[in-house]
Protein backbone atom coordinates (compact mmCIF):
# COMPACT_ATOMS: atom_id res chain seq x y z
CA UNK A 1 0.00 0.00 0.00
CA UNK A 2 0.96 3.36 -0.89
CA UNK A 3 2.76 5.07 2.04
CA UNK A 4 2.94 9.28 1.90
CA UNK A 5 6.20 10.09 1.27
CA UNK A 6 8.53 13.02 0.15
CA UNK A 7 5.62 14.78 -0.86
CA UNK A 8 6.89 18.02 -2.54
CA UNK A 9 8.22 15.66 -5.51
CA UNK A 10 5.82 13.44 -5.60
CA UNK A 11 3.06 16.53 -6.04
CA UNK A 12 5.43 18.41 -8.52
CA UNK A 13 4.15 16.22 -11.47
CA UNK A 14 0.17 17.13 -10.42
CA UNK A 15 0.81 20.82 -10.41
CA UNK A 16 3.75 21.60 -13.39
CA UNK A 17 2.77 24.70 -15.24
CA UNK A 18 1.22 23.72 -18.83
CA UNK A 19 -0.57 20.44 -17.35
CA UNK A 20 -2.11 18.78 -20.22
CA UNK A 21 -4.32 16.78 -18.56
CA UNK A 22 -6.33 17.69 -15.26
CA UNK A 23 -5.28 15.19 -12.35
CA UNK A 24 -9.23 14.62 -11.50
CA UNK A 25 -9.01 12.53 -14.59
CA UNK A 26 -12.02 9.89 -15.06
CA UNK A 27 -13.76 9.59 -17.78
CA UNK A 28 -17.40 12.20 -18.56
CA UNK A 29 -20.77 10.72 -18.54
CA UNK A 30 -21.69 9.74 -21.85
CA UNK A 31 -23.92 12.68 -23.32
CA UNK A 32 -25.84 12.26 -26.63
CA UNK A 33 -27.51 15.27 -28.76
CA UNK A 34 -31.03 15.81 -28.26
CA UNK A 35 -33.24 18.97 -28.80
CA UNK A 36 -32.91 21.39 -26.14
CA UNK A 37 -35.76 24.43 -25.42
CA UNK A 38 -33.74 27.35 -23.52
CA UNK A 39 -36.07 29.92 -22.81
CA UNK A 40 -35.43 33.39 -21.95
CA UNK A 41 -34.00 33.30 -18.17
CA UNK A 42 -34.69 35.91 -15.11
CA UNK A 43 -30.75 37.25 -14.53
CA UNK A 44 -32.13 38.96 -11.29
CA UNK A 45 -33.70 35.76 -10.19
CA UNK A 46 -31.06 34.16 -10.98
CA UNK A 47 -28.82 35.65 -8.69
CA UNK A 48 -31.13 36.19 -6.23
CA UNK A 49 -31.44 32.12 -6.13
CA UNK A 50 -28.17 31.81 -5.73
CA UNK A 51 -27.94 33.84 -2.33
CA UNK A 52 -30.50 32.04 -0.78
CA UNK A 53 -28.97 31.71 2.87
CA UNK A 54 -29.63 27.81 3.98
CA UNK A 55 -28.92 26.66 7.48
CA UNK A 56 -25.59 25.73 8.75
CA UNK A 57 -25.68 21.40 8.74
CA UNK A 58 -24.78 21.73 12.43
CA UNK A 59 -27.57 23.62 13.65
CA UNK A 60 -30.08 20.85 11.89
CA UNK A 61 -30.90 19.04 15.53
CA UNK A 62 -30.34 15.02 14.64
CA UNK A 63 -33.48 14.14 14.98
CA UNK A 64 -34.64 16.10 11.77
CA UNK A 65 -31.85 14.54 9.45
CA UNK A 66 -33.57 11.84 7.14
CA UNK A 67 -32.00 8.57 7.10
CA UNK A 68 -29.87 6.95 3.91
CA UNK A 69 -32.81 5.19 2.25
CA UNK A 70 -34.58 8.52 2.06
CA UNK A 71 -31.48 10.62 1.69
CA UNK A 72 -30.74 8.02 -1.38
CA UNK A 73 -34.67 8.37 -2.67
CA UNK A 74 -34.54 12.15 -3.29
CA UNK A 75 -34.30 13.43 -6.59
CA UNK A 76 -30.59 13.55 -7.82
CA UNK A 77 -29.47 17.54 -8.42
CA UNK A 78 -27.82 17.98 -11.53
CA UNK A 79 -23.71 19.08 -10.15
CA UNK A 80 -21.21 19.69 -12.74
CA UNK A 81 -17.24 19.47 -12.44
CA UNK A 82 -14.55 21.60 -14.11
CA UNK A 83 -11.16 21.45 -14.80
CA UNK A 84 -9.10 23.74 -16.98
CA UNK A 85 -10.66 26.63 -18.62
CA UNK A 86 -8.22 27.73 -21.53
CA UNK A 87 -8.09 27.27 -25.04
CA UNK A 88 -6.78 23.48 -26.22
CA UNK A 89 -3.23 23.75 -27.39
CA UNK A 90 -1.61 21.58 -30.19
CA UNK A 91 0.67 19.58 -27.47
CA UNK A 92 -3.39 18.70 -25.78
CA UNK A 93 -3.99 14.83 -26.27
CA UNK A 94 -7.44 13.82 -27.35
CA UNK A 95 -7.75 12.48 -24.01
CA UNK A 96 -6.91 15.76 -22.31
CA UNK A 97 -9.25 17.94 -24.30
CA UNK A 98 -12.23 16.24 -21.76
CA UNK A 99 -10.89 18.21 -18.96
CA UNK A 100 -10.40 21.44 -20.42
CA UNK A 101 -12.87 23.68 -22.12
CA UNK A 102 -12.66 25.95 -24.14
CA UNK A 103 -12.93 29.95 -23.16
CA UNK A 104 -15.69 29.99 -25.98
CA UNK A 105 -17.25 26.96 -25.52
CA UNK A 106 -17.15 27.50 -21.12
CA UNK A 107 -19.39 30.76 -22.27
CA UNK A 108 -22.13 29.11 -24.30
CA UNK A 109 -22.34 26.47 -21.16
CA UNK A 110 -22.92 29.38 -18.62
CA UNK A 111 -25.18 31.23 -20.75
CA UNK A 112 -26.91 27.88 -21.69
CA UNK A 113 -27.85 27.60 -17.98
CA UNK A 114 -28.72 30.87 -17.56
CA UNK A 115 -30.83 31.12 -20.56
CA UNK A 116 -32.49 28.31 -19.69
CA UNK A 117 -33.47 29.23 -16.04
CA UNK A 118 -31.36 27.32 -14.36
CA UNK A 119 -30.17 28.59 -10.75
CA UNK A 120 -26.98 28.16 -9.05
CA UNK A 121 -27.35 26.44 -5.07
CA UNK A 122 -24.55 25.89 -2.73
CA UNK A 123 -23.19 23.23 -1.00
CA UNK A 124 -25.53 24.22 2.27
CA UNK A 125 -28.50 24.46 0.21
CA UNK A 126 -27.82 20.89 -1.00
CA UNK A 127 -27.44 19.08 2.89
CA UNK A 128 -30.23 20.84 3.75
CA UNK A 129 -32.29 19.53 0.81
CA UNK A 130 -30.89 16.30 0.90
CA UNK A 131 -31.00 15.28 4.64
CA UNK A 132 -34.27 17.41 5.83
CA UNK A 133 -36.26 17.54 1.91
CA UNK A 134 -35.53 21.87 2.41
CA UNK A 135 -36.70 23.44 -1.17
CA UNK A 136 -34.69 24.45 -3.62
CA UNK A 137 -34.92 26.98 -6.42
CA UNK A 138 -36.50 25.72 -9.56
CA UNK A 139 -33.97 24.18 -12.39
CA UNK A 140 -31.25 24.00 -9.46
CA UNK A 141 -27.74 23.26 -10.83
CA UNK A 142 -24.41 23.25 -8.56
CA UNK A 143 -21.23 24.62 -10.81
CA UNK A 144 -18.09 22.80 -8.96
CA UNK A 145 -14.30 23.31 -9.91
CA UNK A 146 -11.28 20.92 -8.63
CA UNK A 147 -7.42 21.62 -8.38
CA UNK A 148 -7.31 25.71 -8.00
CA UNK A 149 -6.58 26.22 -11.65
CA UNK A 150 -5.53 30.30 -12.36
CA UNK A 151 -8.00 29.99 -15.22
CA UNK A 152 -11.39 29.27 -12.51
CA UNK A 153 -10.47 32.78 -11.31
CA UNK A 154 -9.66 34.91 -13.95
CA UNK A 155 -12.12 33.31 -17.03
CA UNK A 156 -15.15 31.30 -15.17
CA UNK A 157 -15.45 33.67 -11.89
CA UNK A 158 -16.24 36.51 -14.54
CA UNK A 159 -18.57 34.35 -16.52
CA UNK A 160 -20.64 33.39 -13.71
CA UNK A 161 -20.55 37.22 -12.31
CA UNK A 162 -22.65 38.39 -15.21
CA UNK A 163 -25.50 35.66 -14.41
CA UNK A 164 -25.29 36.14 -10.52
CA UNK A 165 -24.05 32.39 -10.27
CA UNK A 166 -21.95 31.24 -7.40
CA UNK A 167 -19.74 28.28 -7.76
CA UNK A 168 -18.17 25.85 -5.61
CA UNK A 169 -14.43 25.63 -5.34
CA UNK A 170 -12.45 22.84 -4.34
CA UNK A 171 -8.57 23.77 -3.37
CA UNK A 172 -5.77 21.32 -3.51
CA UNK A 173 -3.49 23.83 -1.08
CA UNK A 174 -0.29 22.15 -2.38
CA UNK A 175 -1.04 24.26 -5.63
CA UNK A 176 -1.73 27.48 -3.73
CA UNK A 177 0.62 30.54 -5.30
CA UNK A 178 2.42 27.99 -7.80
CA UNK A 179 2.53 29.81 -11.50
CA UNK A 180 -1.03 28.86 -13.21
CA UNK A 181 -2.45 28.36 -9.73
CA UNK A 182 -4.93 30.54 -7.62
CA UNK A 183 -3.23 32.63 -4.96
CA UNK A 184 -4.44 32.98 -1.09
CA UNK A 185 -5.60 35.69 -1.77
CA UNK A 186 -7.68 34.90 -4.80
CA UNK A 187 -9.57 31.77 -2.73
CA UNK A 188 -10.11 34.47 0.28
CA UNK A 189 -11.86 36.80 -2.73
CA UNK A 190 -14.17 33.99 -3.92
CA UNK A 191 -14.78 32.96 -0.31
CA UNK A 192 -16.13 36.81 0.38
CA UNK A 193 -17.74 36.69 -2.15
CA UNK A 194 -20.26 34.10 -1.72
CA UNK A 195 -18.86 31.29 -3.56
CA UNK A 196 -17.55 28.35 -1.12
CA UNK A 197 -14.54 26.56 -0.70
CA UNK A 198 -13.87 22.69 -0.08
CA UNK A 199 -11.03 20.77 0.44
CA UNK A 200 -9.33 18.81 -2.57
CA UNK A 201 -6.47 17.53 -0.24
CA UNK A 202 -2.96 18.65 -0.08
CA UNK A 203 -1.74 17.41 -3.39
CA UNK A 204 -4.08 15.10 -5.00
CA UNK A 205 -2.88 11.87 -3.79
CA UNK A 206 -5.82 8.92 -3.93
CA UNK A 207 -7.74 9.14 -0.94
CA UNK A 208 -8.12 4.96 -1.49
CA UNK A 209 -4.26 4.65 -0.83
CA UNK A 210 -4.17 6.45 2.95
CA UNK A 211 -2.79 5.25 5.63
CA UNK A 212 -1.75 6.70 9.11
CA UNK A 213 -0.60 10.25 8.78
CA UNK A 214 -1.60 10.50 5.35
CA UNK A 215 -4.91 11.98 6.53
CA UNK A 216 -3.80 14.39 8.31
CA UNK A 217 -1.25 15.71 5.64
CA UNK A 218 -3.68 15.29 3.28
CA UNK A 219 -6.84 16.32 4.77
CA UNK A 220 -6.13 17.98 8.54
CA UNK A 221 -3.52 20.80 7.43
CA UNK A 222 -4.89 21.32 4.55
CA UNK A 223 -8.63 21.92 6.07
CA UNK A 224 -6.74 24.20 8.61
CA UNK A 225 -5.11 26.14 6.03
CA UNK A 226 -8.48 27.16 4.00
CA UNK A 227 -10.33 28.42 7.04
CA UNK A 228 -7.49 30.29 8.06
CA UNK A 229 -7.06 31.68 4.44
CA UNK A 230 -11.21 32.49 4.36
CA UNK A 231 -11.77 32.64 8.04
CA UNK A 232 -14.75 29.82 7.64
CA UNK A 233 -15.43 26.58 8.34
CA UNK A 234 -14.41 24.05 6.18
CA UNK A 235 -17.15 21.32 5.88
CA UNK A 236 -17.49 19.75 2.02
CA UNK A 237 -14.66 17.52 0.33
CA UNK A 238 -14.06 16.66 -3.31
CA UNK A 239 -11.95 12.98 -4.01
CA UNK A 240 -9.56 13.31 -6.35
CA UNK A 241 -10.11 11.56 -9.00
CA UNK A 242 -13.35 10.72 -7.84
CA UNK A 243 -12.03 7.49 -6.07
CA UNK A 244 -13.32 6.84 -2.41
CA UNK A 245 -13.61 4.33 -0.59
CA UNK A 246 -15.71 3.50 2.73
CA UNK A 247 -13.01 3.71 5.19
CA UNK A 248 -12.61 7.25 3.86
CA UNK A 249 -15.50 8.05 5.46
CA UNK A 250 -15.50 8.38 9.07
CA UNK A 251 -11.70 9.90 8.80
CA UNK A 252 -13.37 12.51 7.15
CA UNK A 253 -16.39 13.20 9.37
CA UNK A 254 -14.35 12.91 12.54
CA UNK A 255 -12.17 16.11 10.71
CA UNK A 256 -15.52 18.42 9.77
CA UNK A 257 -16.44 17.25 6.62
CA UNK A 258 -20.52 16.92 6.46
CA UNK A 259 -20.19 15.74 2.75
CA UNK A 260 -17.84 14.66 -0.26
CA UNK A 261 -18.38 14.49 -3.33
CA UNK A 262 -17.45 11.87 -5.99
CA UNK A 263 -17.97 11.49 -9.90
CA UNK A 264 -20.34 10.05 -12.23
CA UNK A 265 -20.59 6.71 -10.34
CA UNK A 266 -22.88 4.57 -7.58
CA UNK A 267 -23.09 6.31 -4.60
CA UNK A 268 -22.63 4.46 -0.94
CA UNK A 269 -25.81 3.34 0.18
CA UNK A 270 -25.14 3.63 3.66
CA UNK A 271 -23.33 7.06 3.71
CA UNK A 272 -25.19 8.79 0.45
CA UNK A 273 -23.87 12.68 2.00
CA UNK A 274 -20.21 11.47 1.06
CA UNK A 275 -20.65 10.12 -2.01
CA UNK A 276 -22.68 12.73 -3.63
CA UNK A 277 -22.47 12.45 -7.49
CA UNK A 278 -21.29 14.93 -9.91
CA UNK A 279 -20.06 14.94 -13.58
CA UNK A 280 -17.35 16.10 -15.49
CA UNK A 281 -18.51 19.24 -18.22
CA UNK A 282 -16.59 17.58 -21.14
CA UNK A 283 -14.76 20.29 -23.51
CA UNK A 284 -15.86 18.45 -26.12
CA UNK A 285 -19.74 18.87 -25.31
CA UNK A 286 -21.73 21.52 -27.00
CA UNK A 287 -24.27 23.56 -24.94
CA UNK A 288 -26.84 21.22 -26.02
CA UNK A 289 -24.92 18.34 -25.27
CA UNK A 290 -23.97 19.42 -21.78
CA UNK A 291 -28.32 19.96 -21.03
CA UNK A 292 -28.69 16.35 -22.38
CA UNK A 293 -25.98 14.74 -20.72
CA UNK A 294 -27.56 16.57 -17.41
CA UNK A 295 -30.82 15.94 -17.93
CA UNK A 296 -29.79 11.96 -18.60
CA UNK A 297 -27.41 11.62 -16.03
CA UNK A 298 -29.42 13.37 -12.69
Amino acid sequence: MFRFRTPLLLASATFAAGLSLSSCETKPAAATEQPVSTPAADTTAAASASTTQAPDPSSIPASNIANAAAITARPQVPILCYHQIRDWRAKDSKAAKDYIVPVAEFKKQIKMLADSGYHTILPDQLYAYLTTGAKLPSKPVMLTFDDTDLDQFTIAKPEMDKHGFKGVFFVMTVSLGRPNYMTKAMVKQLSDEGHVIGSHTWDHHNVKKYQGQDWVTQIEKPTKTLEEITGKDIKYFAFPFGLWNTQAIPELKKRGMVAAFVLAEKRDQQDPLFTIRRIIASGYWSPRTLHNSMVNSF
